[in-house]
């Protein structure tokens, strides 16, 4: 990837960055619309799609749609299988730091 006006290459740390956030994002948008399809009744995206956003670095957004959006909170299966994702992800981060920091 390049700065299009600069040609020059984008540093791998706002690479990633960039698609923490993308996938964040991706991840609260979908809370949000799964929660508006349950009001209307119509249908849902499925718990197997919100949690494989969630595993793909999305479970910052995915935990923030929960609490803000008040949605999906009282399904324990699927609130403990969230929050397993989100303690393997915080791990594997503070492994990759300690491991880049010796």
């Amino acid at each position: 990837m390049t700065f299009a006006a600069l040609g020059t290459p984008l540093p791998p740390w706002l690479v990633v960055a960039l698609l923490f956030c993308a996938v964040n994002l991706l991840a609260f948008a979908l809370f949000s619309l799964d929660k508006t399809k349950a009001r209307m009744r119509d249908r849902r995206i499925s718990e197997a799609a919100l949690l494989t956003v969630a595993a793909l670095g999305g479970v910052c957004g995915a935990k923030a749609g929960q609490r803000l959006l008040r949605h999906k909170t009282l399904k324990q299966p699927f609130a403990r299988r969230l929050n397993a994702i989100g303690l393997l992800q915080g791990v594997l981060v503070v492994a990759l730091v300690w491991a880049v920091s010796r």
